[in-house]
């Protein structure tokens, strides 16, 4: 994509700030998130029998999703062009990223939904956690061999989704109802490409480049507990969120998917965004991620079955918590090192020689 990437970036004037491209990006997705959030709340809409989402927004979702994409491809282009590129414009662009997973995964959902041919929650809950875990696998990567690799299957699925919402558009989701070979679904295609570029293309490809380090001796943690660490947070992130649907007395995930997803992206994205900090300033990562500690609360109080009708409103109450908490962090880090390098977020000004 790096050739159109080149020729789309000389479209923007050289005073438009790297960052504010970025935040561009990223609120187009939370647009589309929103905008199928209203037609299609509970992934029902693409059944059969069911009201479908009017063709007009899968075409409005499908050019958004792209156009996001693009503006998430071109704003280092920007910073480099303007020579702008600030530590503070890295972290913007992948604490930024590291949220949009959950997004635009949850987003694609509507198109299959939850009908007999669809996918079920839960296995969308999984292939969530294969795109978080493809994620923070390339920041782990970068903690220990100090380069970030950033595999070329996030182009392919991207791309392919932008076209798929278009296809929607023209065709109607009836046509993802017929198998496209032999008995094997739309839906399986779906669930094998993100399954696949994770275990065939991320995965390989994080280990290599941690191997080759460890080969050529350039790995930056020599014991196995510090290797490691990074991934102690996400693992209980993911014992405690898949603990809690299964002792759920009101089947939480079944009766508000969305908002448990959006839960646990914005929960991982917290954990990821501390990541990406330590390995860019050279310091050791958190062991344990405070924001975890009133999940563990929840779990444990639907595991005594003492939240028998408030389970929802306390999803609620910690969907709130935890991103005002995650948005407080980064307003936190923003302005520690705006103040370091004496630049501000959004503007082009250069950082001081000091």
């Amino acid at each position: 994509m790096h050739p159109f990437w080149n020729t789309i970036v000389k479209i923007f004037p050289t005073w438009l700030a790297p960052n504010l491209i970025t935040l561009s990006g990223f609120l187009l997705l939370i647009f589309n998130f929103l905008l199928m959030a209203y037609f299609d709340p509970d992934f029902f809409a693409s059944a059969s029998g069911q009201k479908h989402v009017p063709g007009w927004v899968w075409i409005v979702v499908g050019i958004l999703n792209f156009v996001a994409y693009t503006l998430d491809g071109v704003d280092g282009k920007q910073a480099r062009r303007t020579n702008s590129s600030t530590p503070l414009g890295e972290l913007f662009d992948h604490g930024l990223d590291s949220w949009s997973c959950v997004y635009f995964v949850v987003t694609v959902y509507s198109i299959f939904g939850r009908g007999a041919t669809g996918v079920s929650v839960f296995v969308l809950y999984a292939l969530l956690w294969v795109v978080l875990f493809s994620f923070i696998l390339s920041h782990w990567e970068k903690y220990n061999t100090g380069i970030l690799f950033l595999p070329w299957g996030y182009d392919i699925s991207q791309v392919t989704i932008s076209v798929v919402y278009i296809v929607t558009a023209v065709v109607g989701v009836e046509a993802w109802y017929e198998p496209f070979l032999f008995n094997f679904l739309y839906r399986d295609l779906f669930t094998a490409m993100i399954i696949g570029c994770a275990a065939c293309v991320t995965l390989p490809m994080s280990l290599y480049n941690f191997f080759k380090a460890y080969r050529n001796n350039t790995l930056k943690h020599s014991s196995i507990y510090e290797t490691m660490l990074p991934f102690v947070s996400p693992c209980l992130l993911f014992i405690l969120s898949t603990s809690w649907i299964l002792c759920s007395p009101s089947d939480i995930l079944e009766t508000h998917p969305r908002l448990f997803y959006y839960m646990v992206g914005t929960a991982f994205t917290n954990i990821t965004c501390r990541l990406i900090v330590c390995q860019m300033s050279n310091t050791r990562c958190q062991t344990l991620n405070l924001l975890l500690v009133p999940l563990a609360l929840v779990v444990l109080l639907v595991y005594l079955q003492l939240l028998p009708h408030a389970e929802p409103i306390v999803l609620y109450l910690l969907s709130i918590i935890i991103t005002l908490a995650h948005v407080h962090y980064g307003i936190q880090v923003v302005n520690q090192l705006s103040n370091h390098f004496k630049i501000l977020p959004f503007s082009l000004r250069k950082p001081s020689s000091d």
